[in-house]
């Protein structure tokens, strides 16, 4: 019986686990603006695939936004594969490094 608890105990670790890996990458759909420019690793990424986002003027107002959610009020300059570009580029650093 103990055994069993021991082998469901670990295994539930390791589900857990799994998200908290996850969640070290950086998404155009779960990360903030405020997130990616404060991170100088992500802030390169997206100075070189959307240039002129974090110089914007009125970035303060969508600084709280994911670029998924700013593509809703300007999806011509946010297209679905400038994104896809900017979440293959951000998968190649981990956040916070």
């Amino acid at each position: 019986m103990f055994r069993n608890a021991m082998v469901v105990g670990l295994i539930t670790i390791g589900t857990l686990a799994s998200p908290a890996v996850a969640a070290n990458v950086y998404t155009t759909t779960d990360t903030t603006i405020n997130t990616l420019l404060n991170d100088p690793a992500a802030r390169a990424i997206i100075d070189k695939d959307l240039p002129g986002l974090s110089d914007y003027p009125k970035i303060d107002w969508i600084r709280d936004w994911t670029l998924r959610q700013v593509q809703k009020l300007t999806p011509d300059k946010f297209t679905d594969e400038r994104l896809a570009v900017v979440d293959a580029d951000l998968a190649t650093i981990a956040a916070g490094k």
